[in-house]
């Protein structure tokens, strides 16, 4: 109530000048911060998790018998056989499953004769 009474107040101090123009905002220019701020966020956040993507898909479309990998669910493996949209992965001594390749969530490269050492 207050607040509405000053309001009205404020309105009756300053009349218009006759002859003016109304002041009119612009919706472009209501808009510039919008565009800015998505501007800013796809630089940030879009742009480099595409690159990483297309990075990641580059590498699953190459992997060959041998390579090891860790699935999504965090199964260690080694690939046996590449086939279209699948992988054949042996998990264990005569353990092999088929994952899908979009469940591939590391690529750790080829199989090395020697143990992984912990750092």
């Amino acid at each position: 109530m207050i607040l509405t009474g000053l309001a009205v107040l404020a309105a009756q101090s300053s009349p218009a000048v006759p002859g003016a123009a109304a002041p009119t905002t612009s919706m472009f220019g209501a808009l510039i911060p919008f565009v800015l701020v998505f501007a800013i966020f796809y630089v940030l956040i879009i742009l480099p998790q595409r690159k990483k993507q297309k990075k990641h898909q580059e590498q699953v479309g190459a992997l060959k018998p041998g390579d090891r990998i860790i699935t999504a669910a965090g199964i260690y493996g080694t690939i046996m056989g590449v086939q279209a949209d699948r992988l054949e992965v042996k998990i264990a001594a005569n353990v092999k499953i088929e994952v899908t390749k979009g469940s591939v969530g590391v690529i750790l490269g080829p199989q090395s004769g020697a143990p992984d050492k912990a750092e």
